[in-house]
């Protein structure tokens, strides 16, 4: 069908903007939004690398200034997809210019840089620009029924959260420097990179908030050799974060993000125990969710196993037949077919800016917490 388009402008060129380009492309290829994505232009300051990524993907055209996107015409949408020390400039920029705003995650590096971009993003949005921060694992179907089995009060009162993410991708002491090993750069280690992931994906089930962390942080390997093979480089954030918290209904919550658990290279689980029953996901087995259904007969109780590729379930009926597996990409595809929908429809998509600042808001209460020695913090909730 022929919709209206949407002329995209995207900021990086590497893991997340490749990624970022597939869902731009599989959206408008398996969906219907009523706005139809132009990959317009894609900025990066390594020009060859910029054009390598869009030739490939099918960008019309290359800057090497993120500016240059935003004072084109053309471009209707900033997706940014850079290390967090810039979120902040390029999306109130983006915003003020007009311009709606794709922002990775973690929103920003500090509260501070969060807060001005709610604040901007609330400008935004009286004008009719809209601005989503991409917490792309809330739109992996299997998590997506959860969160509506949840909603339906399948599980009752959730009373414990278990939250893990855990790769090993720096478990080798050689293996190079990189910026997300700077805290000038990525803000936190693990703690931001992958933590926030399951801050905003377990308050996201629970349609609840954390309400204070006991916390310590941890790195493992404090000098790591530089690219070049012939410097070292420190360390400057965490390799591995473990906090306690509480949620505003009361549930306990136990959190894990490293990137040092050897042999798991994708493993965020999540596993939420109710009064009524129990749900449990591993994303290194990402089209199964597990159901323990508590009203059952208990000759039968047991953990159920779902499949989660029927018609009927989040997102599903937009892909293949029943029982051919989703994978990682296609989360992103449910992304921006999601923001193109809440853009045509002058709806405010979600996750929001503020609930950026929200996950920022917890991390940053860990942090408090870690360099007390673990004390109780109160997260600073605002309505």
């Amino acid at each position: 069908m022929s919709h209206p388009t949407l002329g995209i402008g995207m900021v990086g060129h590497a893991f997340m903007g490749r990624a970022h380009s597939q869902g731009w492309r599989s959206a408008r290829s398996f969906f219907d939004p009523p706005l139809t994505p132009q990959l317009v232009a894609l900025a990066g300051r390594d020009e060859r690398a910029a054009r390598d990524t869009a030739d490939r993907f099918g960008w019309a055209s290359v800057e090497t200034d993120w500016r240059a996107l935003i004072a084109r015409d053309d471009i209707d949408l900033i997706d940014i997809c850079t290390p967090g020390d810039t979120h902040a400039e390029i999306a109130i920029a983006a915003l003020d210019a007009g311009k709606h705003v794709l922002c990775e995650k973690p929103l920003a590096n500090s509260v501070a840089e969060a807060e001005a971009m709610a604040e901007a993003a609330e400008r935004a949005r009286a004008r009719g620009v809209r601005s989503m921060v991409g917490f792309t694992y809330r739109r992996v179907p299997a998590l997506a029924l959860a969160r509506r089995l949840v909603g339906e009060g399948r599980i009752g009162t959730v009373r414990h959260v278990r939250a893990q993410y855990l790769q090993d991708w720096l478990a080798d002491p050689r293996t190079p420097m990189t910026w997300r090993l700077r805290k000038e750069r990525a803000g936190s280690g693990a703690l931001g990179d992958i933590g926030a992931h399951i801050v905003d994906l377990t308050q996201h089930l629970t349609g609840e908030r954390l309400t204070g962390v006991s916390a310590a942080l941890e790195t493992f390997v404090k000098e790591r050799p530089e690219p070049d093979g012939e410097r070292t480089g420190i360390v400057t954030v965490d390799d591995a974060a473990a906090f306690f918290g509480r949620f505003t209904g009361g549930a306990l919550a136990t959190f894990e993000a490293t990137r040092f658990a050897t042999g798991r290279k994708n493993s965020l689980r999540i596993e939420l125990n109710g009064s009524a029953g129990s749900l449990a996901f591993d994303l290194e087995d990402m089209n199964l969710l597990h159901f323990y259904d508590g009203s059952a007969d208990s000759q039968v109780q047991g953990f159920g196993r779902i499949v989660v590729t029927e018609p009927d379930h989040p997102y599903v009926d937009a892909w293949w037949p029943p029982g051919h597996a989703l994978g990682y990409e296609h989360a992103f595809a449910h992304q921006a077919a999601d923001l193109l929908t809440a853009i045509a429809r002058g709806a405010d998509p979600e996750p929001s800016f503020v609930d950026g600042l929200e996950v920022q808001r917890v991390l940053d209460a860990v942090e408090r917490s870690a360099a007390r020695s673990s004390t109780w913090t109160t997260v600073d909730i605002h309505s």
